[in-house]
């Protein structure tokens, strides 16, 4: 793809897009994607620009953003830098700092839809119900809420953070006051004057922790596992800042390159060799040791496991929440809910009007796995139970032809942008139905065998990293014990690896064009 940004000049439409296809629904597209998120913009912008016309995008909610749509709790904000997050083809010289808030990722992406003329070919308030392969047809058959869709190709873009996980906490359901996810976060709820309790202290938790602390009357922070966090190393651009992104040639695409490999080479440390994190490590413990200066509070900071085991956080405002006598951390773990307290596990009773779940997402385990069903009629949820969350280049799924994931297994990064891994995936997607195209392919599926290779060649390389070494449980494994969430290398590898479409790994029907 070319670079422009967005204020240079919109693609030219051509007759086949002056229709809007969002006002058919029940009919059939060449290619359908579910989930409208910033993979699911991705794939639409690369389909226009290859002249591909007839697909469309299914969006359960009203607008495009996915994750930053939902995500609108006090602080949300990104933890990759800006000028990295976001896409290769579209740089945005405004960037007002250089980690963004939720909004201005939000205002991005809507832009950028709207830019490329893709806005019109989501189909919005459509959830996806069921979606199952049709052999004798060759095709997927997807109802959902507006009705029956076919497609020739299905992408799956429903992205890995968009389901809330809901602790199984006893007597939950009794709470009388307010209860929400930090992803379906209550704007009408009143913070101000109250006794709120958050549980959890993850990527979510360590931003809204600071965000709310000064509106509250009482702040209990209910945490299971200490976080590594290290400085937030943000900024304000200024006016001209902007006026060089704008207006220097090339200025904005060597920052964003700076950016990139300085962030690569923490893959060393993550994933090749764990001792390499140390020095990361002593930053941590030194922050941790400025910022905290109580020292019982302070031991209970400090995570037992190696940093970069979990999720690294980053943050100048966290730990000096505590340093408010009203916000208080509890560590020890809730044994059940009542009417209007929390009771840990030593016995103690927290009383509280609103409790804030900050418990993250169903990673490994997407409800929406349960409603794809391949040629044998088993769900994705199902497979993946039987065998793990096998996944050929983190797209390719044996038993469901003519489907490619965004976001798939063994994709995820931590210590680069994901935006990086999704234009590669698109790169491998766009070739894959170019050449289905090009030989008037009917159906390709990936091979059992070429599958099986690729997952054993990814958690061989894992066993390695940190995130299998450092001594924690995370997220990252699903319920087999296998990491099948993060990449085990350098992000350009993976790139490498899904430039081109790779035939020789399918099965291949060719009885009729696609």
């Amino acid at each position: 793809m070319s670079s422009t940004d967005l204020n240079g000049p919109a693609i030219a439409p051509t007759s086949a897009e002056q229709s809007d296809a969002t006002t058919e629904p029940g009919r059939h597209a060449q290619i359908i994607v579910i989930g409208g998120g910033l993979a699911g913009v991705a794939a639409a912008v690369r389909f226009r620009r290859e002249g591909w016309h007839d697909f469309l995008v299914l969006e359960r909610a009203d607008a495009v953003g996915g994750t930053w749509r939902d995500n609108t709790y006090p602080g949300a904000a990104c933890d990759v830098p800006s000028h990295l997050y976001s896409y290769s083809f579209a740089p945005n010289p405004n960037w007002t700092r250089s980690f963004s808030g939720q909004r201005e990722i939000q205002d991005y992406i809507t832009k950028v839809a709207r830019r490329y003329r893709v806005h019109d070919k989501h189909v919005f308030g459509c959830e996806v119900l069921s979606a199952s392969w049709h052999e004798d047809a060759a095709r997927w058959r997807l109802e959902t809420t507006k009705g029956t869709f076919t497609a020739d190709v299905l992408v799956g873009a429903f992205g890995a953070l968009c389901e809330p996980s809901l602790p199984d906490i006893p007597g939950i359901e009794t709470f009388e006051g307010q209860v929400f996810h930090s992803a379906r976060w209550d704007h009408q709820a009143q913070l101000a004057g109250r006794k709120v309790a958050v549980i959890g202290t993850g990527a979510s938790a360590v931003q809204i922790v600071p965000a709310i602390a000064e509106q509250v009357d009482e702040l209990r922070v209910f945490q299971r596992t200490a976080p590594w966090v290290l400085p937030r190393l943000d900024r304000r651009y200024s006016a001209l800042d902007r006026l060089a992104c704008r207006f220097v040639p090339y200025y904005q695409r060597l920052l964003r390159s700076g950016i990139y490999w300085a962030h690569e080479a923490q893959a060393v440390g993550l994933a090749k060799a764990p001792l390499a994190m140390k020095p990361l490590g002593i930053i941590a413990r030194a922050k941790l040791r400025r910022e905290v200066p109580d020292a019982d509070l302070r031991r209970r900071l400090t995570p037992g496991y190696r940093i970069g085991c979990k999720r690294i956080l980053l943050s100048n405002t966290y730990y000096p929440a505590f340093r408010h006598e009203h916000v208080q951390l509890v560590t020890e773990g809730i044994s059940e809910v009542r009417a209007d307290c929390l009771v840990t596990a030593d016995g103690a009773v927290h009383q509280a009007d609103t409790i804030v779940l900050a418990t993250g997402f169903q990673v490994t385990d997407s409800p929406t796995y349960r409603r794809i069903f391949g040629k044998d009629g088993r769900s994705l949820g199902e497979v993946f139970d039987k065998a793990g969350r096998q996944c050929y280049k983190g797209t390719a799924i044996a038993n469901f032809p003519n489907m490619f994931l965004m976001v798939g297994p063994n994709t995820g990064l931590g210590h680069n942008s994901m935006i990086f891994m999704i234009e590669s995936q698109v790169n491998y997607l766009a070739d894959a139905i170019a050449t289905m195209r090009r030989r008037r392919i009917r159906s390709v599926e990936v091979r059992q065998e070429s599958q099986e290779d690729f997952s054993r060649m990814l958690q061989r390389k894992l066993s390695r990293s940190v995130w299998n070494t450092g001594g924690c449980s995370s997220w990252y494994l699903d319920k087999h014990g296998a990491n099948t969430t993060m990449w085990p290398g350098f992000s350009h590898e993976f790139r490498r690896i899904t430039r081109k479409f790779d035939i020789d790994a399918y099965h291949v029907s060719t009885r009729g064009p696609v």
